[in-house]
């Protein structure tokens, strides 16, 4: 029997994580939190079941949560709702078209997405969205709250710290450290 899960936000990366969702088949989608303007609405068929007032309501045994707010300029939303799941049982996807070594660490919350490659020695900490085609090679430490986005290159050794995203096509060089909330833009390369 599947665990029961429930979506926190409702944009274009909630689009991403439902199809991923559906993909890895381990959990049933009971609805979607968002705000009150969209309650009643649906996306991908899934229903809006109203606000992140809700979140106490469905916090039971059986129930997960996964914040599916995408994560740009700053992880300040997606920091607001961890906190408020602090209490909660906290689902962690995986692609089932990723490539994940056995080797690797993959923290709560986090969303690893279609075609990722999370190779040996990987540390990904809680919240963090791998996006797809992402590769993160060996050794690699991504803290929390980050967001590497669609094709990025971060090659071995490297330390990502809380909270920065890497934009789409960029690539970082071996052992490289990036700071605390550091943004990355699509296509750098960072040597």
């Amino acid at each position: 029997m599947k665990s029961k899960l429930i979506l926190v936000g409702a944009g274009g990366h909630c689009l991403s994580v439902i199809d991923t969702i559906e993909q890895e088949n381990k959990f049933e989608i009971i609805g979607i939190l968002d705000n009150e303007k969209t309650t009643g609405e649906k996306i991908l068929n899934y229903p809006i079941l109203g606000n992140d007032n809700l979140i106490p309501t469905y916090n039971t045994d059986n129930i997960y949560f996964l914040i599916t707010v995408g994560q740009i300029k700053s992880p300040s939303i997606r920091i607001k709702l961890a906190a408020l799941l602090l209490n909660c049982k906290v689902a962690t996807i995986i692609s089932p078209n990723a490539y994940i070594s056995k080797h690797a660490q993959i923290n709560p919350g986090s969303v690893i997405l279609h075609g990722a490659t999370i190779n040996a020695g990987v540390k990904i900490g809680n919240h963090c969205i791998i996006n797809t085609q992402a590769n993160i090679e060996h050794g690699v430490i991504i803290e929390e709250f980050c967001h590497v986005s669609t094709g990025a290159m971060i090659n071995g050794d490297c330390y990502i710290k809380k909270g920065s995203f890497i934009g789409s096509n960029a690539t970082l060089i071996q052992g490289k450290i990036i700071e605390e909330n550091s943004i990355i833009g699509a296509g750098q390369f960072i040597k």
